[in-house]
């Protein structure tokens, strides 16, 4: 009897764990996506130049992501608690001083530390779901994610309508403030993942046996996979989320009142935040999938509507309810990437190191960020149609290398780590040394 209570007051705390998550997460997704609104204001007073203005969205991006694998690390040594909390006040510290900006230099050095602050927050709060959860990982990853994505939904017309009413700045230092104090006080709810004994993967998903630490995963041929492929369909992602607002602008329509479900906005402001929901929906959504019908699978499918979808933004976006429409199918297709590749890699590489392995995949993020300002300039001197063209034609090649390249490589990896699993419980052998090189036919039979 006791031993059933403890299973299951264990199974209720990871599911309070995982609503904790999620409501911090979507405390620190305007850090990224209400950064749109923004850019125009910015430049109106100080005559920056959006291209530059932008290089601070790519600072924080980068920030945000190439220090998550450190992020993680402290995760794993240390549990997700202080992490957050240290997050939570540089985060509130970033849009302080982007507040208070008179400069570049000022405006880059805020991308930097609420890049910090963002990044201790994602990175802890999907590394935790995915311990607490390995038999719905990528249920648990997509609810987590979907925090970042959706999040900002709720409070982007809220930001809009302050910027509009009372400028950027009190904007910046309003809502700065109070996502961190929040931040910070659901931190100290955290504990440690501690999740129910005797659970395994869905029956569809392929899962190690092995913990792999980050420095022998990052040897592995098949973690650059995953990346090159996150990196490709992640750049069609974190172009639109930076330029949707100026690509409304240079249209003509970014004020062109719509009216839908009752509710009369800018047509910005209701794209970015259909944008969003979508962008939140489909990362549970898709995650659930993924747990049913496969990782890969699920990639193939998706990746290749991103792919569509940008196609359709190019070839309608000129019209306001066009534009609309594709720009929300094009983040419904894109925000799973932060479920379904978290997912992958606790998969392949597993669970123990969790936090740290998917923080270092994470920062194929910010190495696709670094196309935000090129995205700009190829606009400038080509189209926008050229950057839908390119980064739709990389989406559908990563969801083509899902399908015909990943998955093989993947099973061909896991049949492998169960043979030296195998091996290690009947001669009690330590892992090998070779573990990175391909199985033979031997060691597989």
């Amino acid at each position: 009897m006791g031993s059933a209570e403890t299973a299951s007051g264990r199974r209720q705390n990871r599911w309070m764990q995982l609503v904790i998550g999620i409501v911090c997460m979507g405390l620190v997704a305007n850090f990224q996506y209400a950064w749109t609104l923004f850019v125009m204001p910015m430049d109106a007073k100080h005559h920056w130049g959006q291209a530059a203005i932008q290089t601070a969205f790519t600072i924080f991006i980068v920030t945000e992501t190439w220090l998550v694998p450190v992020e993680g690390w402290l995760v794993d040594k240390f549990g997700p608690r202080p992490v957050v909390m240290g997050g939570a006040i540089f985060a509130g510290l970033g849009w302080v001083i982007d507040a208070h900006a008179t400069s570049l230099t000022h405006l880059y050095i805020a991308a930097v530390v609420a890049g910090i602050g963002a990044g201790c927050v994602y990175g802890t709060c999907v590394g935790t779901a995915l311990k607490w959860f390995p038999d719905k990982r990528g249920l648990a990853a997509g609810l987590t994610a979907a925090g970042f994505g959706a999040g900002a939904a709720v409070t982007v017309i809220p930001i809009s309508n302050m910027i509009q009413s009372s400028g950027y700045e009190h904007a910046f230092m309003f809502f700065g403030i109070l996502q961190g104090v929040v931040i910070f006080l659901l931190a100290l709810l955290l504990v440690r993942p501690k999740p129910p004994a005797n659970i395994v993967p869905a029956k569809r998903v392929v899962a190690t046996k092995i913990d792999y630490t980050t420095a022998q995963m990052v040897r592995a041929p098949i973690f650059w996979v995953l990346y090159a492929m996150f990196v490709c369909v992640a750049a069609g992602g974190v172009i639109a989320t930076a330029q949707v607002g100026p690509i409304a602008k240079e249209y003509g329509f970014a004020s062109m009142p719509v009216s839908l479900f009752g509710a009369t906005l800018p047509l910005l402001a209701m794209t970015l935040s259909i944008d969003n929901l979508c962008n939140g929906f489909t990362r549970p959504l898709c995650g659930f999938i993924s747990d049913k019908i496969g990782r890969e699978n699920t990639m193939f499918i998706i990746f290749l509507g991103e792919g569509v979808a940008l196609l359709g933004l190019m070839q309608f976006g000129q019209n306001p309810y066009m534009f609309m429409v594709f720009a929300a199918l094009t983040f419904l297709c894109w925000g799973e990437i932060f479920s379904i590749f978290p997912a992958t890699c606790a998969d392949t590489f597993g669970s123990k190191y969790a936090a740290a392995n998917a923080g270092t995949l994470y920062t194929a993020k910010g190495t696709a960020s670094m196309l935000v300002p090129i995205a700009s300039v190829l606009a400038t001197f080509a189209s926008w149609n050229s950057v839908f063209i390119v980064t739709a034609i990389t989406s559908i090649a990563a969801g083509v290398c899902a399908k015909f390249v990943l998955a093989p490589m993947r099973r061909k990896w896991i049949d492998n780590t169960i043979a030296e699993t195998s091996t290690t419980a009947s001669y009690g052998m330590s892992f090998p040394a070779e573990w990175t090189e391909a199985p033979s036919k031997s060691s597989t039979r």
